[in-house]
């Protein structure tokens, strides 16, 4: 099975059959809103809006543990998370897609991780953060339909519901970051915890703070991922049948000799 996080309406993709609206409880609480179960070309696929269906959740205050915990109850192997990012290489426009590769977190007070007393001691390898799978598999997608994503970029993950500073932007440009969002962490350790492949497609919806000196607003973000959503839903459709059938990824067996 695969799952998508995302925005609202990504599940309205050409072919996508919705049969079921599940609601769950899980040993962390309730995730962002009800999971939505449908079929796709013989692929099972599991939908979640992570701010809510009405975006009510600020970004830390999302119950990361429970979407992913929900995923994994409900056999989903493959996760495909779809974000809205502030572009800090200036390479990476506004308007442009980014299958990313590497991730930085820079955020704090986060429930983290699945094990944090009582279960054991669990140190996961998170060298390579998305799945090379499900990377190959998009970029691919994207060389087909056109779209061409860039490849890869690293994901500076800030804690909100702020923006950033002109300086922390400046800061993170230094250590390398290409993009920064407020929710691919810990949604990404969470996943290898769970032994789920996951992958990050980044919208650039606006340049970050200080780049072009403008004010930011929360407006051009959404008019952005408004624009970018019949993209995201080609990119996806083609996605699903470029996705190997059996998982030959590390990410599979991510526990094995991860515990203490």
């Amino acid at each position: 099975m695969i799952g998508i996080i995302g925005g609202s309406g990504l599940y309205e993709i050409e072919g996508v059959t919705i049969r079921e609206r599940r609601s769950i409880q899980t040993p962390f609480g309730d995730p962002s809103d009800a999971y939505l179960i449908g079929s796709f070309s013989e692929e099972e696929v599991v939908f979640l809006p992570r701010h809510g269906s009405q975006h009510a959740i600020p970004p830390h205050m999302i119950n990361y543990r429970a979407n992913i915990w929900g995923f994994r109850h409900l056999g989903v192997e493959r996760i495909i998370s779809i974000g809205a990012t502030g572009g800090i290489d200036t390479v990476m426009a506004p308007g442009t897609m980014v299958v990313l590769d590497q991730i930085i977190d820079m955020t704090h007070g986060r429930q983290a991780t699945f094990y944090d007393g009582g279960t054991g001691v669990v140190h996961i390898d998170l060298t390579e953060p998305y799945c090379p799978e499900l990377r190959h598999a998009l970029a691919e997608a994207g060389a087909r339909t056109g779209l061409n994503p860039i490849r890869s970029g690293t994901y500076v993950c800030t804690n909100g519901p702020r923006l950033e500073t002109r300086a922390e932007i400046e800061f993170y440009s230094q250590i390398g970051a290409s993009v920064v969002g407020m929710t691919g962490m810990p949604e990404a350790a969470l996943s290898r915890e769970a032994e789920i492949c996951y992958a990050g497609i980044a919208v650039v919806t606006n340049y970050a703070a200080g780049i072009t000196g403008k004010k930011l607003t929360s407006a051009e973000v959404i008019e952005m991922m408004n624009r970018a959503s019949l993209h995201l839903k080609v990119l996806l459709r083609e996605s699903f049948g470029l996705i190997p059938k059996e998982r030959n990824c590390p990410c599979k067996t991510a526990l094995k000799d991860a515990g203490i």
